[in-house]
């Protein structure tokens, strides 16, 4: 066996194997990223998450993403916080860190010693930028299944379609959440988010993850949600985000940026046969 330390971490339940790979590379495949998320066989996990070198001066790190069934996305925001709890100390107060979503920048939130935050970047809100497989106005897609309709598509480095309902609790997601995932409108698929106004600065929400299914917690999604209900004018600029695992305070700035603050925790450390992530070996903590 070929020993690789692993570490479980979550962002209110969104969870996540965190593999450094700064020194030592890791081969990554679909087989071994489906079974290690496996939550009966496997460690079990919403993402894979492996930090590597950045490859240039601008960026601290980087980090590849992998969902449960094997899947490579640009961006998450909880494991952004995530990997910011492990990097971060008394000395370096400010995080780089390069993706496939851009570069992206976290820090430990001066208000509370146990969130973090993360700039997410820009949000996108053009048809080709989503992408949609036409062209719409993107504030009120014409899209339809059941009780959901016209939502509000938006790419914060993954594309999500939030719909805007009475009772968050009352929608089946885990039913309509993959047929919407896989509609002919998004060629790269989508992140579907229903979301229900509490306040002009609160929002309940719940989140179907293309390729990891229903979460406690989905950061972009979180930031999705927040941009398309000021699009709607249905909030402010600054949002609290009450997520299936907890809340999230959301920002979506006057420079187009969204930033995103909330907890992260590490769950437990264990070591696994390297192997096992090109779909072998065997794992124990």
């Amino acid at each position: 066996m070929v020993a690789r330390e692993f570490i479980k971490m979550h962002g209110l339940g969104n969870d996540f194997v965190i593999v450094d790979a700064q020194s030592r590379a890791v081969s990554v495949d679909a087989a071994g990223t489906q079974r290690l998320s496996d939550r009966h066989t496997g460690i079990g996990f919403d993402q894979l998450i492996t930090i590597e070198a950045p490859g240039d001066p601008e960026t601290d790190l980087r980090v590849r993403i992998f969902n449960a069934d094997g899947s490579e996305v640009a961006a998450c925001g909880n494991a952004m916080r995530c990997v910011a709890r492990l990097v971060l100390n008394e000395d370096k107060t400010r995080l780089r860190i390069r993706s496939d979503a851009g570069i992206l920048e976290a820090w430990r939130n001066p208000a509370n010693a146990e969130h973090f935050c993360v700039d997410m970047g820009p949000a996108r809100t053009d048809w080709q930028d989503i992408p949609l497989a036409q062209d719409c106005d993107t504030n009120h897609v014409p899209l339809e299944r059941g009780p959901l309709a016209d939502p509000v598509a938006v790419n914060m480095g993954n594309p999500h379609a939030v719909f805007f309902i009475d009772d968050v609790d009352g929608i089946p997601i885990e039913t309509l959440g993959p047929d919407l995932e896989h509609d002919p409108l998004f060629p790269e698929k989508a992140n579907i988010g229903i979301a229900q106004v509490i306040g002009p600065d609160r929002l309940r929400l719940r989140v179907w993850e293309r390729g990891a299914g229903l979460t406690l917690a989905c950061g972009s999604g979180a930031c999705a949600a927040a941009v398309a209900a000021h699009r709607r004018g249905l909030t402010g600029r600054k949002v609290e985000i009450v997520v299936d695992g907890g809340t999230l305070n959301i920002e979506w700035r006057e420079d187009g940026h969204v930033v995103m603050c909330g907890p992260a925790e590490e769950s437990f450390r264990g070591v696994i046969d390297e192997s096992a992530f090109a779909g072998m070996g065997s794992t124990s903590q």
